[in-house]
Parts: structure tokens; C-alpha cells; sequence
């Protein structure tokens, strides 16, 4: 039997020395990511108000990460660290928003032999997309801008940009005629990383009229933090995305942006289900791994707020989902990461070589269910006015230049709603946090001071847009 098992182990070793790398299965990856998508917006996840008969399939066939967050932000547009953060596994605070002399995960798709391509919203760069993925068609190189009238260009086969021209149609919808285009065109032994990019359902959130009569006749409810304006100065209060609605937020205003917002999330989940049918007509289904998050969520009402710059869960919870061969179906996992785990986890599951830099961790062992978490804690930052640790139970999140500190039970407050900071029972909690908040933005070279010698006013006058009254204490 040893001689057995010894002959065995030889032949299996000469096989792969023999083999060429091509001729060795290895799992495609077909990477949906929206835009400003909130983690609480799937109905297979308990959002009664909405209806993603396409999500909630991927919900069932696949593993669901329950607590996956953006790392924050060093400015405004946060999907832009958030994008360099995925494509890198680098930390916001090493992560060059432009990518530049930073191997991207793709590119070691690419020299492990796949096929790589991209549609969609590309935010770092022209230089970084020409050098992170083989192929591309209807990209979109900026922010955010008329679904109708997006400026759209392609790869060339000399590797430039060619073909620009304005989209003809939806944006999203073009978006995903091209990744159909593109799986149907996957018939030999290759592998392939499609990633998929929709600028949806960012502002502004325009769908096909027949998505928006759908919300319109039946409003969603408010969100259960909703408050008409933030109670104190976070130091982000006149930024563009809260600018989107006057203040006070009134539950009429609010429920008809989020009207607006579930009928373009709605028609995204209508063409990512035309994708996933183009995947399964392709023949490749049984061999593709199958990705779908968002770079971050969004505030619309919730604690009186409308955008992404803030700490909150709902603006730093994403939505993650992985599916595909290997995959257990059905199931929850609510190990504590970040979304620059997740190609990690993919190079994990493919055997594709970590790129130099890379600081995420791989989620492969906790999908296998051989591990329940890579992190014992998050830390989350925006600019140099927010920063928030959190661990299994509890969050705080600090306000330096109002000297503000907020503390929250998840578990009993998973709203964040209840501030116990300023309670005697928690005084060791705040300070244990405290320290653990120091510790992981020493970890991280996070260099942004905690507290200020002068603090701005905590109070903040929504009626001139600026913070008023005497400095915080």
C-alpha cells in the first residue's frame, strides 16, 4: 500500500510538470459590482420593499457574506479608493487611487493564463484599465452622469482606447449586452475573469418607466433610522451627496429617492439575470465562479443623511455573494472583511499568485467552512473628520475634529441608533475601543489625529449649511 500510495504521488506530479498550464481546469470568474448599493437591498436578505428575483437566486446558490464593508475614504467620491482598494488588496491608507506602479489582480489573471475583460465603470484612470485588463468594450472612464448620454469607449487590439462615442441606450443595459456578447464568444478550454461594472444605481437613478410606476404606486418605507437631519457636525454635512435633498429630510422626499433607488437597482437585477442566462446558455456555468458586491453603500434618509461620506453601516456595508462549483448553497457567513478580500479569495480559489502589495485576506477557508474569520476587527475611515473600529458587537466611531465619539451595540442596535458613549456602564467599552482603534490605524499607517486642541462647534445650522455655536468640549 505505501509502495501504492508513493507510485501514486509520483504520477500525479509528473502529470502536472507534463500538462501545460491551458490544458488544466481552472474556474472562470464572472465579477458583478454595482454602484452605492446598500447591503439591505436584496429581498432573499429581508428587504420586503424590493424585488431581485436574480439576486435572491445568487443568494440561494451561493455563499452570502453578511458583514463585507468598504474601508472608507480619503475623499468625497469614495468608490474611488474603494475600486483601487478591490483591484489591488491594498488598505486605503497605501492604496494609490490611480493605481500607478500597483499590480492590479487582473493582471495576475492575466499571466495565469486567463482571459481578462471589463465593461462598465472604470474610476481610477485610463493608464490603470489599459494595464489591468486584456480586453475591454463600453467603458465608461469617470464618476458618475446621464445613463442615456454616458461617454463609452473601447480596448483596442494595440491596447488604446478606440471608438468613443455616447451610449445609444441605458447605460446598464449596454453594459450587460456586452458582457452577454462577451460570454457567448467563451466556447474553448480557456479561462476567463468578466468583470462587469455597472455605474447603477448611483445618481442619477433613472430606469425604463415601467421600474419607477412599479415604486412610485407603492413607496418603500422609511428606513428605520431615519432622521430628518444628522444631530451634530460630522464634518461632512454640505458635501455634493447631501446637497441631493433640503433639510430638514422629510419622510415624503426620502421615500421617493428610495422610489427611485429600488426601481434602478430593479432594472440592474434584470440584466444581471440576462447575464447569468447568457453564462448558463454558454456552457461555462458549471465551471465559473460567479461574484457580486457594490463598492459601497448609501445613507438615503438613514440618520438623516443621503450619501456614502459618513461611517455608518448603511454607507460602508456592502452586499457580497459568492456562487458557483465549490460553493455551498444557501449559506450565511458573517466573518467580519473587507471588499480587498475578495480577489484574494478568488486567487485562493484558483490558484492564480498573489500580486506584491496585496494586504487582503482570503475568505476561501471560511466558504470551505474550515474557518470562521480572517479579521477580529474592522477599522473604517473617512478623510481626516471620521474614524470607527468595529468587531463582532461593538462600534465606535470618532469625530476628530469635534471631538465626538459615538458608541454602538450591533447586536441589540444594528440600526445604530442608540449612543452609549456618554453612558457609565460603557466607559470600559470606550476605552478598550479606543485603544483598539489606535491599534488598527497603527496597523493600517492610518497618521490622522484623533482629537483636536480646536475643536470646531458640534452643533451644526442646517438652515445656512454650516456648523454654529460654541466649540465642542
Amino acid at each position: 500500500m505505501r509502495r501504492l500510495f508513493t507510485c501514486t504521488i509520483a504520477v500525479l506530479g509528473l502529470l502536472c510538470v507534463v500538462l501545460p498550464a491551458a490544458e488544466i481546469e481552472k474556474p472562470n470568474i464572472l465579477f458583478l459590482f454595482t454602484d452605492d448599493q446598500r447591503a439591505d437591498t436584496i429581498a432573499a436578505l429581508g428587504n420586503g420593499n424590493i424585488h431581485t428575483p436574480n439576486l435572491d437566486r445568487l443568494v440561494a446558490q451561493g455563499t452570502t457574506f453578511t458583514r463585507a464593508y468598504c474601508m472608507g475614504a480619503q475623499q468625497g467620491a469614495v468608490c474611488v479608493p474603494s475600486r483601487a482598494m478591490l483591484m489591488t488588496g491594498r488598505t486605503l491608507f497605501r492604496v494609490k487611487e490611480n493605481l500607478a506602479g500597483q499590480t492590479t489582480w487582473p493582471e495576475m489573471f492575466a499571466k495565469a493564463g486567463y482571459t481578462t475583460f471589463i465593461t462598465g465603470k472604470w474610476h481610477n484612470g485610463g493608464e490603470s484599465v489599459l494595464r489591468a485588463f486584456s480586453q475591454g468594450k463600453a467603458l465608461f472612464l469617470g464618476g458618475m452622469g446621464n445613463p442615456y448620454k454616458l461617454p463609452l469607449q473601447d480596448i483596442s487590439a494595440t491596447h488604446t482606447f478606440e471608438n468613443k462615442r455616447q451610449s445609444d441606450g441605458h447605460s446598464v443595459k449596454i453594459f450587460a449586452d456586452t458582457a452577454v456578447d462577451f460570454l457567448k464568444q467563451q466556447k474553448g478550454a480557456q479561462p476567463f475573469l468578466c468583470y462587469v461594472a455597472f455605474n447603477a444605481p448611483h445618481d442619477p437613478r433613472v430606469a425604463p418607466q415601467q421600474f419607477h410606476e412599479r415604486y412610485n404606486a407603492s413607496k418603500p418605507r422609511l428606513p428605520a433610522n431615519f432622521l430628518p437631519q444628522h444631530p451634530f457636525n460630522n464634518g461632512a454635512l454640505t458635501i455634493r451627496d447631501e446637497a441631493l435633498a433640503p433639510w430638514p429630510r422629510t419622510p415624503e422626499v426620502v421615500r421617493q429617492h428610495l422610489a427611485d433607488y429600488y426601481a434602478s437597482i430593479e432594472f440592474l437585477d434584470e440584466q444581471i439575470g440576462r447575464i447569468l442566462t447568457a453564462l448558463a446558455e454558454s456552457g461555462q456555468a458549471e465551471r465559473t465562479i460567479v461574484v457580486f458586491s457594490s463598492d459601497h453603500g448609501l445613507a438615503i434618509g438613514s440618520h438623516g443623511l443621503f450619501g456614502k461620506q459618513n461611517l455608518y453601516d448603511h454607507s460602508m456595508h456592502a452586499p457580497l455573494i459568492f456562487s458557483g462549483p465549490g460553493i455551498p448553497r444557501g449559506k450565511k457567513a458573517d466573518a467580519l472583511c473587507y471588499l480587498l478580500d475578495i480577489f484574494p479569495t478568488l486567487g485562493e480559489l484558483t490558484g492564480v499568485t498573489t500580486p506584491d502589495g496585496n494586504e487582503g485576506g482570503s475568505l476561501a477557508q471560511v466558504i470551505a467552512g474550515r474557518a470562521e474569520s480572517p479579521r477580529a476587527a474592522l477599522l473604517t475611515a473617512y478623510t481626516d473628520v471620521q474614524r470607527a473600529v468595529r468587531e463582532d458587537r461593538w462600534k465606535l466611531i470618532a469625530y476628530p475634529k469635534v471631538n465626538k465619539t459615538q458608541l454602538f451595540d450591533l447586536r441589540a442596535d444594528p440600526a445604530e441608533m442608540h449612543d452609549l458613549a456618554a453612558d457609565p456602564e460603557h466607559a470600559e467599552d470606550v476605552k478598550r475601543l479606543t485603544a483598539l482603534l489606535k491599534s488598527e490605524r497603527e496597523k493600517a499607517g492610518d497618521k490622522c489625529a484623533l482629537t483636536s486642541d480646536k475643536p470646531l462647534p458640534l452643533e451644526f445650522d442646517f438652515s445656512h449649511g454650516k456648523a454654529k455655536g460654541k466649540a465642542a468640549e
